[in-house]
C-alpha cells in the first residue's frame, strides 16, 4: 500500500503528466455534462422509461446513457468508430490507400481527413433514422416542433454536430491529455452505466433475499466479475515471443547489432473487431423478423434470442471465423521476414526469406486459435450470466466488446503513465514488473482494438 501512495505521489510530481491527467479528467466531465442535454425540440418529460436491449442496448452503454436520454450526443462516437473501421478495411484491400499508409505523416493526414468526411455521412444517415424509429414512431407526443420537416432538418443537423464534438474531444484527448481520446471516452460511457447496475442487481439480491439470494449472491458475483476479469486481462496481455538474432557489424570502433531481441505476436490480435463482425450478422435475423412479421414464428427467432444455445454456438463460430480472416488481413508474415532480412535479423534455426515466413504464419495459426477460442468464451459470458439470473444490464459487464475495451483502454492508460514516470527515472506502476504487451509491438505485427 507504501508503494501504491508513493507512486501516486511521484505521477503529481511529473508537471506535465499531472497536466494532462487534469486536462484528460476534465474533456472527460464536459463530456459526460453535455451528454445529459436533450435534444432541441423534445419534450424529455413525454418519453418515459426508455430502456434499450439487444444492439440499441449495445449502443446505448457506449454512449453513457446518451441514446436512450434522447441526447444531443445520442449517437456518440460510433459513426466515428464506424467510419475508422471502414477506411482501416480499405487500407487492406484497395492499393490507393495502401499507398497511402506507406506515406507517413502525409498520408496519416489523408487517411484522417477521409475518416471524418466518412464519420459526417455516416452520422447523418444514422441521424434519420434514429429519429424515425427512437422518437417519431415511439413517442410522437415528444415533439414540441409542428413541422416535421422542420424537426427532422433540426435534430439531424444537431446529432451530427454532436457526432464531431464527440470525435473532437476525443482528439484533445489524444494530443494533450494521457492519448486514446476516443477510447477513454467510449470507456467512460461503459463505466457510467455500472453504477445503475450494480444498484439493480443489489436490489434484485438483497431487497428481496427470498428470491434473490440475499448477499451471499451478490458477493459471489463480484467474485466472479473479478475471475473473468483477469482471465480478460490475460487473453489480452498474452504474447508469444519469437526470438530474432541481429548479426553484429563493427563500424569504426563501434559494434552494431548482435543482440537477441523478441518479436511479441499476440494471442489475440484482431482486438474486439471479431466480437464486432459478429453481432452485426447476429442482428441480422431480428431486424429480418421486424421487416416480415410473418417469420416471427419461425426457426429465426432462436437466433434473435441472445440467452438461447443456438444464438450463443452460432455466436461463438461466428467469432473463431472472424479471428482467424482479421489476424490473416491485418498481420503479415512476409512483411515481417522482409523487414527482418533488411535489418540483418534472422529467427534461430530458421533460414531467411520464405522459410521465416511460413514459421511465422505456423506460429501465428497456433495461437490464434486458443486466442479465439477465449475470445468467444468472453463473448458469451453475458449470456450465460443471464441464465444464471443475473441482470441484463449487470451481465454485460461480465464479457462481450464492453469488457475488453474497458481491459484494454485501462491497461493502455497504465502503460503510458508508466512510461512517463521510466522516464524520469521513477519506479513503475507495477511492484514486480512492467505494464507490457499493449504498446512497443512492430506495427507488422500488432493491431489496435480501438
Amino acid at each position: 500500500m507504501k508503494k501504491l501512495f508513493t507512486t501516486l505521489s511521484n505521477i503529481w510530481k511529473i508537471q506535465e503528466l499531472k497536466e494532462r491527467i487534469l486536462f484528460t479528467l476534465l474533456i472527460l466531465l464536459v463530456y459526460r455534462f453535455v451528454s445529459h442535454v436533450v435534444l432541441p425540440g423534445v419534450d424529455p418529460t413525454a418519453l418515459g422509461e426508455n430502456e434499450k436491449s439487444g444492439l440499441l442496448g449495445l449502443l446505448d452503454m457506449f454512449a453513457g446513457g446518451s441514446f436512450s436520454r434522447v441526447s444531443i450526443l445520442a449517437l456518440g462516437v460510433m459513426p466515428y468508430i464506424s467510419a475508422s473501421i471502414v477506411v482501416q478495411l480499405l487500407g487492406i484491400a484497395v492499393p490507393s490507400f495502401q499507398k497511402m499508409q506507406k506515406e507517413g505523416e502525409s498520408g496519416r493526414k489523408k487517411m484522417n481527413q477521409i475518416t471524418r468526411y466518412l464519420t459526417v455521412a455516416i452520422t447523418i444517415v444514422q441521424s434519420v433514422g434514429y429519429v424515425k424509429t427512437q422518437i417519431v414512431d415511439p413517442h410522437p407526443a415528444a415533439i414540441l416542433i409542428a413541422s416535421p420537416t422542420l424537426f427532422y432538418v433540426l435534430a439531424v443537423t444537431v446529432l451530427t454536430a454532436g457526432t464531431l464534438f464527440v470525435m473532437w474531444l476525443g482528439e484533445k484527448i489524444t494530443d494533450k491529455g494521457i492519448g486514446n481520446g476516443t477510447s477513454l471516452i467510449i470507456m467512460v460511457g461503459i463505466i457510467a452505466r455500472l453504477p445503475v447496475a450494480i444498484s439493480q442487481e443489489f436490489s434484485a439480491r438483497v431487497g428481496s433475499a427470498s428470491e434473490g439470494g440475499g448477499p451471499v449472491a451478490l458477493v459471489l458475483e463480484i467474485v466472479a466479475l473479478f475471475a473473468v476479469v483477469m482471465f480478460t486481462i490475460l487473453i489480452v496481455q498474452g504474447v508469444r515471443k519469437v526470438p530474432v538474432q541481429y548479426a553484429k557489424k563493427i563500424v569504426g570502433n563501434r559494434q552494431f547489432g548482435g543482440v537477441r531481441q523478441y518479436i511479441p505476436l499476440k494471442v489475440n490480435a484482431a482486438g474486439v473487431m471479431p466480437i464486432i463482425f459478429a453481432q452485426a450478422l447476429m442482428f441480422i435475423p431480428g431486424a429480418l423478423m421486424s421487416f416480415a412479421p410473418s417469420l416471427q414464428g419461425s426457426w429465426l427467432i432462436q437466433f434473435s434470442n441472445t440467452t438461447s444455445l443456438a444464438y450463443s454456438l452460432t455466436f461463438a463460430f461466428l467469432i473463431i471465423a472472424f479471428t482467424f480472416f482479421y489476424t490473416a488481413i491485418t498481420v503479415n508474415p512476409t512483411q515481417m521476414s522482409d523487414d527482418m532480412k533488411k535489418n540483418g535479423g534472422f529467427i534461430p534455426g530458421v533460414k531467411p526469406g520464405f522459410a521465416t515466413s511460413s514459421f511465422i504464419d505456423d506460429v501465428i495459426s497456433k495461437i490464434t486459435f486458443p486466442g479465439a477460442v477465449f475470445l468467444a468464451i468472453i463473448a458469451i459470458l453475458p449470456s450465460l450470466a443471464v441464465k444464471f439470473g443475473i441482470k441484463q444490464e449487470f451481465a454485460h459487464f461480465f464479457g462481450g466488446t464492453s469488457l475488453l475495451i474497458l481491459v484494454g483502454v485501462v491497461l493502455d492508460t497504465l502503460q503510458q503513465i508508466e512510461s512517463y514516470l521510466l522516464m524520469r527515472h521513477y519506479d513503475g506502476l507495477m511492484k514486480t514488473g512492467r505494464v507490457t504487451g499493449r504498446t512497443g509491438v512492430p506495427a507488422a505485427s500488432s493491431n489496435a482494438a480501438l
